[in-house]
């Protein structure tokens, strides 16, 4: 296989708000891939560059950006900070080789930080750790290395420590080598202070120390009393990243470009090359779509990282997750919305293909006679949803398909008709994202819609058993219609259904006609008498009858089925049921009261509550009436801290009250 040591693929990852974007930009301008350095403020950044972005000021959708920096390619796939758009964090991760983890100086570990953080090392990513903002007010590097230390073990070790602090920042010592530098207008080498020299010692020491304990050579000479060179130190950290074993921890602050040019470095010298990660063999093409979008005028464009072998325009190669044969168009490069035509893709790299018919997210493209078939990438499953209408008639058919192409682009969207409710649902991880959703409906398919609340599936059933005639006879001249029905209504357990039981004995109704009878029945409790949902948890038992060997007809015993089923719930005291929802809730400890007094108000019922390392999980079921747009709410409780799933559990008996509500909204709907 081609040797891609040349080769850095690496993704910004970070709680919202961090800097990622801001660090990228920085990376750019000083790689001298483009001639400004963009800011995030003034919505002038290369990578975020649609108008949602520059709009909110955050980033939504993954973006990757390649340079040259020493000689050496580099792939930076910047990722969003807001748990709404974590789906492409998961994309970005199976993508890279590497991660480095940003903590914003101010704020230090959150929970963002620990998601992604965990996110990387389930794919067992190396990283480094970027203090970031250090000019920032309260801006402490020495409290974040403490906080990253407690939540991430021992093996984040100190590479850089900083000189000043908040307005005053404006050096960084680098502890390998002992020495400080400058930044104003360029980089440049300067003095240590004396009365600094102290601290540089300690964290240098706490640095070697940590590098020896991962090698026994280096520990036998350590102890010994020998001083490490340099190259030991840094030969040290790079086999302890590889095995991820250390961490590193470098700082800077990206928006006043202090310290990007040594991270660069760091991320050059520490950071493995492709072939260190991923163990592939031989020169037979294998590669992996990780992202793909929709532009408008360009079409479907698929975000591919080539594991082995090398590509180029115009062969044909091999979809192996669905066994179709895609050929291969233009090869591009990314630097964030900018895309350069190149000649091929070696190992390693990563890059867009355009106008491919079959390939979306998670699919494998290989060699035709090689068939290789990576993971799919795991998903977190959609946690809100909201109705929509289309604005003008006619466009259904529109909206159908944008809301296809959307959960292609985004498979942590996803959209549904709900034929019971008559509702039109689309399904995501939070207002924010589909709010975006919806947004580019509009922008990229030429629709709008209205939202609405979700409707709830409610249910109804029995409270006791009780016996019923249903009895339906007409003469109007010729033949009649006849049909005489009695039927016993029971309650069943929760979860057990509907149930239709004929016990005629005699022939007191024709067996040709008992089909009729439950085919009334069943369709009766598609809508019941209370509020017009279906009831459940029933068994309705045909046991007696009398018919008339003229009149009697299919017709007629169904509805004298009906009759008696309707008859039968009235009397024997309906209730409604409502869906409940299992809900974990993940936040901070200092949020645990008022998350608890939240979920209370809705009528949630706490079930557990467990630690999570520096987090609280809180497990609770809650009435899915009562989970309407909780995300925001959540969020906002916890300044964005906290995040939530839930999933179907149970259905309950709904309290007067609120039944009360639903079947006076319900006779108003039919009403109108």
């Amino acid at each position: 296989m081609k040797k891609c040591s040349g080769i850095r693929n690496f993704a910004l990852v970070s709680h919202g708000g961090a800097g990622k974007t801001s660090l990228a930009e920085a990376m750019l301008f000083n790689s001298k891939t483009v001639d400004r350095l963009g800011r995030v403020d003034e919505g002038n950044t290369a990578l975020d560059y649609t108008e949602d972005e520059k709009a909110r000021k955050i980033s939504i959708n993954l973006a990757v950006a390649s340079f040259e920096w020493n000689g050496v390619l580099c792939n930076l796939v910047d990722t969003p900070g807001y748990a709404d758009f974590i789906g492409d964090v998961v994309s970005a991760i199976r993508a890279v080789d590497c991660a480095v983890v940003l903590l914003d100086a101010s704020a230090g570990v959150e929970v963002g930080t620990e998601r992604v953080w965990e996110l990387s090392s389930k794919q067992s990513l190396p990283k480094l750790i970027f203090v970031n903002k250090l000019k920032k007010e309260n801006g402490d590097y020495f409290k974040c290395y403490e906080q990253a230390k407690k939540s991430f073990g021992n093996k984040v070790i100190p590479l850089q420590i900083p000189l000043g602090s908040e307005t005053g920042f404006k050096s960084i010592v680098d502890l390998i080598r002992a020495k400080a530098y400058e930044y104003n207008d360029g980089r440049k080498e300067t003095e240590i202070p004396e009365d600094f020299k102290p601290k540089v010692e300690e964290f240098r020491k706490v640095l070697i120390e940590s590098v020896a304990e991962k090698d026994d050579q280096l520990l036998e000479k350590y102890l010994n009393g020998e001083i490490l060179s340099e190259e030991e130190i840094i030969s040290g950290i790079k086999l302890g990243l590889v095995k991820n074993e250390l961490t590193p921890l470098l700082c800077g602050d990206a928006y006043y470009n202090i310290g990007i040019d040594l991270l660069l470095e760091a991320i050059l010298t520490y950071l493995p090359p492709p072939e260190d990660v991923h163990k592939m063999e031989g020169e037979i093409f294998s590669s992996f779509v990780f992202k793909t979008i929709s532009e408008p005028h360009v079409g479907e464009l698929a975000y591919i990282r080539i594991f082995s072998g090398t590509l180029e325009p115009g062969v044909e190669v091999l979809n192996s997750k669905k066994g179709v044969i895609e050929k291969i168009n233009q090869i591009y490069i990314l630097k964030g919305k900018e895309r350069v035509e190149v000649k091929n893709l070696p190992t390693g790299s990563i890059g867009v293909l355009v106008k491919l018919k079959d390939t979306k997210t998670g699919d494998t493209l290989s060699d035709k006679n090689y068939k290789t078939v990576f993971p799919a990438i795991d998903f977190p499953p959609p946690s809100t949803s909201i109705a929509i209408i289309p604005k003008s008639k006619g466009d259904e058919e529109k909206v159908s398909v944008g809301l296809s192409k959307l959960s292609e682009e985004d498979p942590t969207f996803k959209s549904e008709y709900d034929p019971e409710l008559k509702q039109t649902l689309v399904l995501g991880l939070g207002e924010l994202h589909l709010e975006i959703i919806l947004a580019k409906l509009k922008s990229k398919f030429g629709v709008s819609v209205d939202t609405a609340k979700p409707k709830i599936p409610y249910r109804e059933t029995v409270r006791k058993s009780v016996k019923v005639q249903g009895k339906y006879k007409r003469q109007s001249g010729g033949r009649g219609q006849y049909g005489d029905t009695w039927i016993k209504l029971e309650p069943l357990p929760r979860g057990a259904g509907f149930e239709f039981v004929k016990k005629i004995v005699g022939g007191a109704i024709p067996s040709k006609f008992i089909p009729a009878v439950e085919k009334g029945i069943r369709e009766a409790a598609n809508e019941g008498v209370l509020a017009g949902y279906p009831v459940v948890n029933v068994r309705t038992t045909l046991y007696d009858g009398t018919f008339h060997p003229v009149d009697s007809s299919d017709i007629a015993f169904k509805i004298a089925g009906s009759m008696a089923f309707r008859k039968g719930q009235e009397q024997s005291g309906s209730i409604l049921l409502e869906p409940v929802m299992e809900v974990e809730v993940i936040v901070p400890d200092e949020y645990m009261g008022q998350t608890i007094g939240d979920l209370n108000s809705r009528r949630g019922r706490i079930q557990s509550m467990d630690q999570a390392g520096k987090l609280r999980k809180i497990r609770a079921y809650v009435p899915q009436s009562e989970m309407y747009k909780y995300s925001t709410q959540l969020r906002s409780m916890t300044q964005d801290r906290g995040s939530f799933s839930q999933k179907f559990a149970y259905y309950e008996e709904v309290p007067k009250e609120i039944t009360e509500r639903v079947v006076a909204e319900s006779k108003k709907e039919k009403e109108s």
